[in-house]
């Protein structure tokens, strides 16, 4: 069974476009399902199924520096309180998240990949720190 990989962000905001940069640089392959999206809550839910396998990428702001990789299992758990799921809609990842376990909506496995991210101008490039987590998590992703 293929593993989906959603890659959430917003290529117009800096470190915001870290989610779709690692789906855009992750090789095509039959074992692995991939999504570019924006985060809002009810569309994220309807990218799995509940016998999926799911690995959800996006940018977070926290205290941790710049470039950290945070790695939830968020079937067993909800997503860490201190880090803030950045995103341009009312209800993004973590909300999506909670609505689906209340829903009795969740995956089989989804695992959530946070990379701690500053730069979320308009306009702005990606930080060579959330560059170089991209490429860290496009790496185990393709193992």
């Amino acid at each position: 069974m293929a593993r989906i990989v959603i890659g959430v962000g917003n290529d117009l905001r800096g470190d915001d476009a870290a989610g779709w940069e690692t789906v855009r640089r992750l090789a095509p392959s039959p074992s692995l399902v991939l999504h570019e999206h924006g985060g809002d809550a009810p569309g994220l839910i309807g990218l799995w199924g509940p016998d999926d396998d799911v690995v959800v990428v996006d940018a977070v702001v926290s205290s941790d520096p710049s470039g950290t990789i945070v790695e939830t299992d968020a079937v067993a758990a909800s997503l860490p309180a201190h880090l803030n799921w950045a995103t341009t809609h009312g209800a993004g990842v973590a909300e999506g998240i909670e609505l689906a376990r209340a829903l009795g909506l969740l995956p089989r496995s989804l695992v959530v990949v946070g990379i701690s991210a500053r730069q979320f101008e308009l306009g702005a490039p990606m930080s060579a720190e959330v560059e170089r987590a991209v490429q860290d998590v496009v790496r185990k992703l393709s193992e």
